[in-house]
Formats: structure tokens, sequence, C-alpha cells
């Protein structure tokens, strides 16, 4: 369960408090922004933290600490999973990854190697760049802890199975050491991510995320991190501060918020921009960057080719459509309007999505699909909760209310425009 830690939570401010300063002091070092959003590249990292990803062969033999490798073996075997193919790309990452560090090192650039565990915010702020060794999960993980203008390069180490799409090109992995030499002499671009920030009050809000990539909520025994349910647990709740706070964590991709149990329906009061709230029932709420544009928020919206043909079938029957549509038009329909729900990762624009809404004689969603520069909503569900980047939960029960917004000073530095690979 989850305890208010008041220590940490001053720590925190203070940590933010700094950072704020250190973002001030840096920007005036920057090269001149172009109108593109990227700045003329300069990179020589003094320290380099590698964040590398927790592999699915490391994460089985955590859970099962106490078996050997054939126990291990036995037992994924009978759940339906190969212990031969999890190794085969466990060893592929760190064979990429072991070329990472001897690149670093060629180069005499100081480095230390972190897991998740060991992410943290004091870390982050010994290292003048962060790199991070896996896929797109472990690159928002990384950029959860960085809020300054510490650049983060993600690196793909396993380009053949892996998208990537928040990492450098696959054949920069192939080619680390031509890629770290044209870094080095700045032949790309930096470019900035917009984020969004929360602010929240009110309905006892956790202070600290629940860690979803440990688990936690997969497990009977884990669901009490959404409770507090006993008498210790009740007066701690009754301490936590119900005056605006922003959380510790910017959303990369998207922020959702919704019941924790898919199968039940999420009640609120969504306010967008400045209209007043209206009381919607649906299948969660997601608030998308032009970073996560081409992720869920994408999939979520996405139009099927089926759905397009369905609609011409219709508007045929109809008499209503004088156009011959063939299959292949059919196909660039469905493609241009795919493409138009990704915007690009600088614009300071939210899209947000309703999931499912319900619309009857007493609920009704007038958009369920647009852009927004503020968004307000207030939770009317009991055991709920506001994810960013599918990795950070925090309690958003009946009573709590949050604000989200962009603000440009929060802006991830990443690599654009590179002529690396």
């Amino acid at each position: 369960m989850h305890r208010v830690l008041y220590p940490c939570v001053r720590f925190r401010l203070h940590f933010l408090q700094q950072l704020t300063v250190h973002r001030t002091s840096c920007a005036a070092r920057l090269s001149v922004q172009n109108g593109d959003n990227t700045t003329a590249a300069v990179f020589n990292p003094a320290r380099v933290l590698l964040l590398s990803k927790t592999t699915r062969y490391e994460f089985e033999k955590r859970r099962f600490a106490d078996l050997d490798e054939n126990q291990l073996r036995r037992t994924l075997g009978k759940r339906g999973s190969n212990y031969e193919s999890l190794l085969s790309i466990h060893k592929v990452h760190t064979t990429n990854q072991e070329t990472i560090q001897r690149t670093l090192e060629k180069n005499n650039i100081e480095y230390e190697v972190v897991k998740r565990g060991d992410y943290t915010y004091d870390k982050v702020k010994w290292a003048t760049c962060i790199m991070t060794a896996g896929g797109d999960g472990t690159f928002l993980l990384g950029a959860s802890k960085v809020f300054d203008d510490t650049p983060i390069i993600g690196i793909n180490t396993d380009p053949m199975r892996s998208e990537g799409y928040l990492a450098l090109p696959h054949t920069c992995t192939l080619q680390f050491d031509d890629t770290m030499k044209k870094l080095l002499a700045g032949k790309f671009k930096w470019t900035w991510r917009q984020r969004i920030h929360v602010t929240v009050q009110g309905g006892n809000v956790n202070y600290e995320p629940i860690d979803l990539h440990e688990e936690q909520l997969r497990y009977p025994e884990h669901y009490d991190k959404h409770y507090k349910d006993t008498d210790e647990e009740m007066d701690s709740a009754k301490k936590i501060e119900h005056s605006p706070r922003i959380l510790p964590v910017y959303a990369l991709n998207e922020v959702f918020i919704g019941e924790s149990l898919a199968s039940r329906v999420s009640y609120y009061e969504l306010g967008i921009n400045d209209e007043p709230r209206e009381k919607q029932k649906s299948s969660g709420f997601t608030v998308s960057t032009g970073t996560g544009s081409t992720s869920w928020f994408f999939n979520i919206n996405k139009l099927p080719v089926q759905s397009v043909k369905d609609i011409v079938d219709i508007l045929k029957d109809e008499d209503k459509l004088e156009v011959s549509l063939d299959g292949h038009m059919v196909e660039e329909v469905a493609q241009k309007f795919n493409d138009s729900l990704v915007f690009p990762a600088s614009d300071p624009r939210m899209a947000y999505s309703i999931r499912d809404p319900v619309i009857n004689g007493v609920f009704t969603v007038q958009s369920p699909r647009g852009f927004a520069d503020k968004i307000t909503i207030k939770s009317r569900m009991y055991d709920a909760c506001l994810v960013i980047d599918s990795g950070s939960s925090f309690i958003f029960n009946d009573g709590a209310m949050a604000t989200l917004e962009i603000d440009s000073k929060n802006a991830l530095r990443t690599i654009s425009s590179v002529d690396l690979c």
C-alpha cells in the first residue's frame, strides 16, 4: 500500500526547483533555435548514463529466482513460452549494448550502465547525456526522469524485431561506431518533443507513481496498490494536501484516465479548453502529444479499410455516391484519413480521444476526438487510475481533478534530421 512520504515530497519539490534554475541557465548556452523547432548540433558529452532495458529473459529469471536454467526452461515450456528464443533475444540485446559501451570507452566518454530499479533522479542529475539501450518503452522510462535540457538518445538494441520509433534508425545500431563519430562531429540536429504536465487536486492522488512495469497490478496480491482500506491508510490519506500540485512525471506519449478494470465503465466530467465540464461515460479518456500520435492515439482512431468499404457500399445503395471507388481507391481513402491523425512532436497542442463513448438519452459526447490547449477532468469513479506513458500510475478516484497542459519549457531534447546512418 502507498505511504505518504513527506521527506521524499520535499526532496522532489527541491529537485524540481533546482532543475528549473538549471534549465534557465542551460538555455542561454544553446544555439539559436531554427523555425522548424530544431537547433544546431553540438555534442560533446562528459558523462553518459546508459539505461538498459530489462529483457523478457531477465524478467523471468528474476520472477523465478530459485530455479536453475533447466528448471526455468521447463517452467516456461509449460506456459508455451520458448526459453531458447527468449535467451537468443537477450543475447542480441547484450551484444548491441556491449558495442555501445566499447564505443563510449573508445571515445574516452565516462559512462555508467543502470537498470530500471537503479535509474534515479540523482543519476540523471549526474549525467550530461542519457542514452537508452532498448526499445520505445526504455526510451519513455528514460524521458520520465529528465526535467531539464539534458539530451536523450535512444539506441534500438533489437533492430530486427523492434520498430523503435523513438530510437535512432536501425542501421545506426548496426554501425554504432560510425554513428558516434557523426554525433561527435555534429552531423545532426537537436529537436524538442513537447510533453504534457498534469496538475492534480483533491481525491487523495498519490505522490509517488505506481510503476506498472513492475507488474504490480497483474496479480491479486498487488491490487491493494490502488486502495487505502485500512484505518492507518485512511488516516494517512486525510493528511494529503488538497492544494494543486504537478505530478512528478511528464507525458511524452500520452495520458490515460479511466477505471483500472477495462470491463468497467469510466464516469467523469470533462472540460475542453475553457468550455464547461460535460458528464460522460466511456471506456476511458486518452490525451496524446505529437510524439504519441503514432502510438495508442493512432490505433484508437485509425479507420480500417473494411469500414471505408462499408460506408461506400451504403452510399451506393442509397444512390448518393456518383463516383465509383474500387478497392485501391478505398485503401487510399483509409490511408489518407489515418495519416491525418499524426501530427508533429513539436506541436504544442494535445490530441484527445474518448474511447467508446456512451451516447443515450442521459449522456452525450459532442466531440469524441479533437485538439486542445487545456483539458480538465474530474473523476466520478471508485477504482480509477491516471496513467502516464503506460508506466506510471496514480490513483484517480471520485473527487480528484486533473488539468492537462503543455508548456514548451518542459520539452524534451532529442535527435532529429540525422545524417548518421
